[in-house]
């Protein structure tokens, strides 16, 4: 199964609304490993790392995210696997 990796960056009222712990239990749930955080400047920024079927669902959950979010713009970059992260975080 291709292994994908995607970092993805968030715009809009995306913090305070539980985007970070939506994110990770997706992520947990979907298999896929990697990180979210916010931004100073507002923003989530997240990185998905796994398999193309499950990375994209969850790159195309995030251009809505939870129910009290509002999501202005996403952008992603899809970027070399580096089979390293080991497990979904929530960095502070």
């Amino acid at each position: 199964m291709e292994q994908v990796r995607a970092h993805v960056l968030i715009a809009g009222r995306v913090q305070g609304v539980s985007f970070r712990a939506y994110t990770r239990d997706r992520a947990r749930a979907a298999g896929v490993e990697g990180w979210v955080r916010n931004l100073p400047d507002g923003r989530v920024e997240a990185v998905f790392e796994g398999s193309r079927q499950a990375v994209q669902r969850l790159v195309s959950w995030c251009y809505s995210g939870p129910t009290h979010a509002q999501v202005e713009k996403v952008e992603v970059t899809w970027e070399e696997p580096t089979g390293k992260e080991g497990g979904f975080s929530i960095v502070w």
